[in-house]
């Protein structure tokens, strides 16, 4: 096996047109067409993680945390970006980078934050926009299920917690087949009308290649009639950060001390407990102060995120407490889920856990 179908298959999960505009995810180090040996997952790529994948004769390192994150002017073994380069590169060992799109799928970095933290019925806190396209194609009422069956199991039709939504009218379709044709129906030269189905359905646009070469092969028309339209409706399934509640309220000093238990987090910055008691939890790994406005207006009682800044304690309006809980600790189940992942796709291969600890930050 190829690097290149591991990747494909993370990017099959968190595809690359997810991540922020900011960000550098992707094959950063490597040949995608090197074979696959290992692969070593962690959350940032240090020296010791590169010594690590060496000892462990692992040739791909999957990070959450790019790299190469801005302008590199120099490589040298004198800055630590500059050395894991060199070293990398010295024993052929490609890196690969999943970052802020994996924290916008549904199943990503937030998803686990909030399995950690026993937060149920949690959904997207953000969801972005401009992610949908409407599908709308035309085809003869025999033919209609075998096309809209392949376009839902190309991922079409997902709307919510509902799948294999479509809306379908009745009309009549007109064609006249020209010399050097070979018409499904109707002869050549003879103007054909056709009782067909006019099938509607939505699809997240980075999935529209896969939707295009699903209606093609379906359908049975040698020249197939298709539209597709940019939807400004926001995507329940992909956004930043999650919201959801705990089974029952509980009390924000004993909700604190199973945060700092479970996420191993030495202290927990906070605004004001203006609540003794919470239940609407919203998150968001690695920072998210950005966030703090969408967790008011869902009616958050607490949010948990990191790298918030002075000022930003004051934003919870007397309304919600903000807690910073650090950003290696917000996302260090990252490892876990992507190791999970793989595992279950690739059985017979080896994906192993990062055993460095790679959190910048100490408590005195």
């Amino acid at each position: 096996m190829k690097i290149k179908e591991i990747t494909q298959f993370l990017e099959s999960i968190a595809p690359l047109s997810l991540q922020e505009n900011y960000d550098n995810s992707g094959l950063l180090i490597g040949d995608s067409e090197t074979e696959f040996l290992k692969a070593l997952i962690c959350l940032d790529i240090t020296s010791e993680v590169i010594d690590e994948a060496i000892i462990k004769k692992c040739n791909l390192i999957i990070s959450h945390h790019p790299l190469i994150f801005g302008k590199i002017s120099k490589i040298t073994p004198h800055k630590p970006t500059g050395k894991c380069i060199i070293n990398a590169i010295k024993n052929d060992i490609a890196i690969y980078a999943i970052h802020t799109n994996f924290d916008n799928i549904f199943t990503g970095v937030n998803a686990i934050l909030c399995k950690k933290l026993g937060i149920e019925n949690y959904k997207i806190l953000k969801p972005k926009q401009q992610i949908l396209k409407k599908l709308i194609t035309f085809c003869p009422v025999i033919e209609a299920d075998k096309v809209r069956n392949a376009l839902f199991n190309a991922g079409a039709g997902h709307i919510g917690n509902y799948d294999s939504c479509s809306y379908n009218t009745s009309g009549k379709g007109s064609f006249r087949a020209l010399e050097g044709t070979n018409p499904y129906v109707g002869g050549k030269n003879q103007l054909h009308i056709e009782e067909e189905i006019r099938i509607e359905t939505i699809f997240p646009s980075y999935l529209e290649k896969e939707i295009i070469n699903a209606l093609l092969s379906s359908h049975p028309y040698e020249e197939v009639a298709y539209d597709i339209y940019s939807l400004d409706n926001a995507f329940s399934k992909v956004g930043e950060g999650m919201i959801g509640e705990l089974k029952e309220g509980t009390e924000i000093t004993a909700f604190f001390d199973k945060i700092k238990k479970t996420l191993g987090t030495g202290a927990i910055k906070h605004s004001k407990l203006i609540h003794n008691k919470v239940k609407k939890i919203a998150v968001c790994g690695g920072s998210g102060g950005s966030l703090i406005g969408e967790a008011l207006l869902n009616g958050a009682d607490l949010f948990l995120t990191a790298d918030l800044k002075y000022h930003q304690f004051f934003d919870g309006q007397e309304k919600m407490i903000l807690a910073d809980i650090g950003h290696y600790e917000s996302e260090q189940f990252t490892k876990e889920i992507i190791v999970d992942f793989l595992n279950k796709k690739f059985p017979t291969f080896a994906f192993l856990n990062s055993f460095v600890n790679t959190n910048s930050v100490n408590y005195f």
